[in-house]
């Protein structure tokens, strides 16, 4: 019989991947709270929230959801999202949107570079990515999707996009 593994006795890597995690208003405090889990389990340098208030991360709905994962990934706030998209550029690090758009690249077929640097931005839960962040990043990527729907959940595509990109990266080790 399989015997369910904790997070202390699993065998997984603690490989730490170098991506960024950057929101665009993203506000729901249950999706706040899963991005925090997802950045835990898939091992990203950090998260940067961008246009909310810091004040958010007391909320008891983001902790439930969070799980604690709060307490152990690096975050920051900040108010300007494109001085930090900037900045990032600046130092080399590729910017990637998760947005639908008429040319953005299924994310199966974005080209990765072993050692590189990436900042994920995902958008607001109704807009998604603002337009003038679009047009600063080097590729926007989306997932394929089949329904009648264009768009899911953003903590959901933000999982899958991590799955897909961390499953990229680890190729190289």
């Amino acid at each position: 019989m399989s015997e369910q593994l904790d997070h202390y006795s699993n065998k997984f890597s603690s490989e730490k991947f170098p991506i960024i995690l950057i929101t665009a208003d993203v506000s729901s405090p249950a999706n706040l709270g899963s991005l925090f889990r997802l950045a835990d389990a898939f091992h990203i340098e950090k998260i940067i929230f961008c246009g909310i208030d810091e004040h958010i991360i007391d909320s008891n709905r983001l902790k439930r959801t969070a799980r604690s994962t709060q307490q152990h990934v690096l975050y920051e706030f900040k108010e300007d999202i494109y001085q930090i998209i900037d900045q990032l550029s600046a130092e080399g690090i590729q910017l990637l949107a998760l947005e639908i758009t008429d040319d953005s690249v299924a994310i199966a077929n974005l080209p990765l570079e072993k050692n590189q640097r990436l900042a994920l931005i995902i958008g607001e839960e109704n807009i998604g990515v603002p337009s003038g962040v679009l047009e600063r990043t080097s590729k926007i990527i989306h997932i394929p999707m089949f329904g009648k729907n264009s768009s899911m959940n953003v903590a959901q595509a933000t999982g899958i996009a991590l799955y897909e990109i961390t499953k990229k990266l680890s190729s190289f080790q």
